[in-house]
């Protein structure tokens, strides 16, 4: 969830027969620009306007938005045939009820392509997209700035300092350097939390890292806000966005549970809740594979909580097994970009399937039920073919062979040449059916590249609530009491 995942907008060009306040100085061009503004109402929209003056009737109006961590802006194309010279302004309005997440920055430009071809780039306007419901207490800090509505002073120091430290010690553990500030907002109500991470948000997550606007929100209640927990909440989020800045790279991020796995083992350990619910796992085979856990846990309540256990008990036995320094040399080789197994080969000399299995040994893990699809059963080979040991295929149309140790069926035989047409030609449906097949894949392709393309956002870290008003389910990382 973030800005480019929730880019709905209405668009509207208003061309106006003149401008409420003077225009800028002349430009060189057929466009002169005024002072860009934008707007941003919470729940609502982010209004961008440019007034213009323009000398030509202008082929194409579009706006340009430069989003957190994108490799280029989102281009929308909002039109403009018809208009006349003159002065007027554009506008546009972005929808932000979908998937923009609060400190959320844009800056937008407008670009005016004339009919000759010649392209005219207006100035620049910033606008940040706050949740102005609430009236926000500020701390800041080394790195960390808290922002929460509810709760004491003392509330926001204690929270910063555990931050800053936080911070420090998992920059200083992954060898990374952060400079850029980190806002973490501490939401008090469960309904208002959900709101700001938008209608995708699953409702056992009680706290977030938004990577690409170096963002944590959490959900800490008035009751809650001098537990000893707070401290674990506050270090788990923050461990993921130091563990962002180690592997930051175009291609390929790790998978979950290694992200997951180190958070919680620096925030908690791998505490004794954990260790139960994996060795009760182990001990009736229901253990979820680590490439189960690469992307999305469970969303079921079980389910949910072992995947986080699962994914501190496997940093747990690689610290054991080969020492802090190689699951450090592990995290940050993928700022290269490689795959798993490369990063595993090259850090433990293991591919994933491999430290999955010594780590379920460790574990004494009975073997889990293998679910999913599984191999399509061997058929008839056309005529002159050969099995993988050697032996003769048989002719199309022809039965299979009978299993051994048991006796064929008796059937009418069918012939062994191949199948004809009434013609006497080749049968063509087969063939029919894998052009229709390559048409569909085809069509299904090209209306998937005519679609504007968005970069996914990097939420980095989105973790179990830490209360437990039904429906929700307590929290994975709450001490037990």
């Amino acid at each position: 969830m973030n800005a480019r995942a929730g880019l709905r907008a209405a668009i509207a060009v208003l061309w106006l027969a003149a401008l409420a306040g003077p225009v800028a100085p002349a430009a060189q061009g057929a466009t002169t620009f005024g002072q860009p503004t934008a707007t941003a109402t919470y729940g609502s929209s982010i209004e961008f306007r440019q007034p213009i003056t323009t000398t030509v009737q202008m082929k194409r109006f579009e706006i340009l938005l430069d989003l957190p961590a994108a490799p280029g802006p989102d281009v929308v194309d909002i039109g403009g045939n018809g208009n006349q010279p003159g002065s007027g302004t554009l506008q546009y309005s972005l929808d932000a009820t979908a998937g923009l997440l609060p400190n959320t920055t844009i800056k937008a430009r407008w670009r005016l392509t004339a009919p000759d071809g010649t392209v005219e780039i207006g100035p620049s306007v910033t606008v940040r997209y706050e949740d102005t419901r609430f009236s926000w207490k500020v701390r800041v800090g080394d790195i960390v700035r808290i922002h929460w509505y509810q709760g004491s002073d003392a509330f926001g120091q204690r929270a910063l300092a555990i931050g800053d430290k936080a911070i420090r010690d998992t920059s200083q553990l992954l060898g990374v350097t952060e400079t850029q500030p980190v806002d973490f907002f501490v939401y008090a109500d469960q309904q208002a939390f959900y709101q700001a991470l938008g209608p995708g948000t699953r409702e056992n997550v009680g706290g977030q890292a938004n990577a690409e606007i170096r963002t944590l929100f959490a959900l800490i209640t008035p009751d809650q806000i001098d537990a000893d927990w707070v401290g674990i909440v506050i270090r788990h989020e923050l461990t993921h966005l130091v563990f962002n800045t180690a592997v930051d790279n175009p291609y390929h991020f790790p998978p979950r549970w290694l992200n997951e796995g180190l958070a919680v083992y620096l925030s908690q350990g791998y505490d004794g809740a954990d260790r139960a619910l994996v060795a009760n796992a182990a001990r009736d085979g229901t253990l979820i594979p680590l490439d189960a856990l690469g992307g999305d846990f469970p969303t079921s309540r079980d389910r949910f909580f072992l995947a986080y256990a699962e994914s501190a008990s496997a940093i747990d036995y690689l610290i054991r097994t080969y020492s802090r320094d190689v699951l450090v040399t592990l995290i940050k080789s993928y700022a290269g970009g490689v795959t798993d197994d490369q990063a595993l080969k090259a850090a433990l000399g293991l591919d994933v399937a491999t430290f999955d299995g010594a780590w379920r040994a460790d574990l004494k893990a009975k073997q889990p039920t293998v679910r999913g699809p599984q191999p399509a059963p061997a058929g008839p080979l056309p005529s002159g073919w050969t099995q993988a040991d050697g032996s003769t295929g048989v002719s199309l149309g022809s039965p299979a062979p009978a299993p051994a140790g048991t006796a064929a069926a008796s059937a009418p035989t069918a012939p062994s040449s191949p199948v004809t047409t009434t013609d006497g030609g080749s049968s063509t449906l087969p063939i029919i059916i894998a052009v229709l097949a390559l048409l569909v894949v085809l069509t299904a392709l090209a209306y998937s590249l005519s679609r504007p393309q968005r970069r996914p956002p990097v939420v980095v870290g989105s973790d179990p609530v830490a209360q437990e008003p039904p429906p929700v389910e307590p929290p994975r990382d709450e001490p037990p009491s």
